[in-house]
């Protein structure tokens, strides 16, 4: 042989031994059981990976509740069940608190914000991003206010179609945004603005590839008040705050036309509750039906289902198994909102699984579409209050129908979370 193919040979042979040698390294530490992976494409060709979750659940069934697979080169280490994700991400909180990087934002966000940053930096961004929450009135009335009038701009918006068929997908995404433009400009933007129709795009591409004025002098102003990492938490509030939210709501929309009887139902309560009166939060505890299928809408929805990944912040012990510092752990909230063990029809889209005999609103500690833990949600109170009046305003003026002859797929879109494929709705005037 000529020696470039012998040299070729002699790296191959070398890299084989290596990775065969840290896959019984591994196993010798009793690293989490897995499907064995082939050099360097690892398990990607057992996992569908336009729909990994579902994958992972299959695999849990042969592996247990804390397994791994190897995508490419990197080994990830995939949790399911309530229970076992409960003990990660709340029992051992601080040994899997960071995030792993994400070289796709590596240029552009690096390790600032507060959905993709660890350490000090994050804790003090998400103390930060809470504070200025309330104080623009995130839980009070003042951003309750500024919902309520978004909600009626976007049913002007639906009337504008007069019952004619067209697609929802700028105008819901452009009025969630524009609550978060609210909070953070004090202003909104028309739907059809190029500014805001240019955000929506961004943030949906984004999604697809993967503060106060007034600060105090203090030393971690100058560490961590700059530009970079302002710019960053604002970058986080427009993804975290808009696509997820404007998701669950034509999720909600899409399962009404697909389920007259359900949207008449809610229309009856609304009707009986509130009449032709402004829907407001304060109206949610005494609409049981309407609040459980909005829970059932996320449940089904199941937006986020591998949620946004953990890693081990230092070598690990966990439920008998070693992960190394730096492991990439995925909490799979799939398993949870889907799963046999917490409700009785997982794969149906069922609003009694948030009622009681009594026709009750009933919680469930299963319901975990913001993930749990100090990782969790900043924004779950304001998303919670956009849902039910953005919602319940819409369901208050129309009846919402399918374009005749459509069919409506309620299988979800290829993307890194869970939304409808597009679709056309027709919405007809009820007063």
């Amino acid at each position: 042989m000529d020696p470039v193919t012998i040299l070729l040979f002699v790296g191959v042979f070398l890299f084989l031994v290596i990775f065969f040698k840290k896959q019984n390294k591994d196993v010798n530490k009793k690293f989490p059981p897995g499907p064995r992976p082939l050099p360097i494409v690892g398990n990607i060709l057992q996992i569908d990976m336009s729909k990994p979750y579902r994958s992972f659940v299959e695999l849990s069934k042969e592996y247990g509740t804390v397994f791994s697979v190897q995508l490419g080169m990197s080994k990830i280490v995939v949790l399911c069940g309530l229970e076992t994700i409960k003990d990660a991400l709340i029992n051992h909180v601080d040994d899997f608190v960071d995030r792993p990087k994400a070289r796709v934002f590596s240029k552009s966000i690096k390790d600032h914000g507060i959905i993709l940053a660890n350490g000090h930096n994050w804790k003090v961004m998400r103390r930060f991003t809470l504070s200025t929450l309330r104080d623009y009135g995130m839980g009070k009335k003042s951003i309750e206010n500024k919902i309520m009038e978004e909600a009626d701009a976007l049913v002007q918006k639906f009337r504008s179609y007069k019952g004619k068929p067209f697609e929802n997908l700028k105008c819901v995404n452009s009025a969630v945004a524009n609550i978060i433009v609210a909070i953070l400009l004090n202003q909104r933007f028309d739907y059809e603005d190029p500014t805001i129709l240019k955000l929506v795009s961004l943030i949906n591409e984004n999604i697809r590839l993967f503060g106060t004025p007034l600060v105090r002098g203090t030393p971690e102003s100058t560490e961590y008040f700059h530009d970079e990492n302002l710019i960053a938490l604002v970058d986080n509030l427009f993804v975290a705050g808009m696509e997820t939210t404007s998701t669950t709501l034509r999720w909600g929309l899409l399962l009404m036309m697909k389920y007259p009887e359900i949207q008449e139902k809610v229309h009856n309560e609304i009707e009986a509750v509130i009449g032709s009166a402004q829907p407001q939060i304060e109206h949610r505890t005494k609409m049981p039906y309407t609040n459980a299928v909005i829970h059932e809408v996320q449940r089904f929805g199941d937006i986020a289902p591998s949620s946004v990944s953990h890693v081990a912040s230092h070598d690990v012990t966990f439920r008998g198994y070693f992960l190394p510092k730096g492991t990439i752990v995925m909490p799979l909230l799939h398993s949870v909102l889907k799963g046999k063990a917490y409700f009785e029809k997982p794969e149906e889209f069922y609003p009694e699984h948030f009622l009681d005999s009594d026709g009750n609103f009933k919680k469930s500690e299963a319901f975990i579409p913001f993930s749990i833990g100090k990782r969790s949600c900043a924004g779950e109170t304001l998303a919670k209050m956009e849902l039910f009046i953005f919602f319940t305003t819409l369901l208050q003026n129309f009846t919402f129908q399918a374009p005749p002859g459509a069919k409506l797929d309620l299988i979800p879109g290829v993307g890194s979370t869970n939304a409808p494929k597009p679709y056309e709705i027709c919405a007809l005037l009820r007063r």
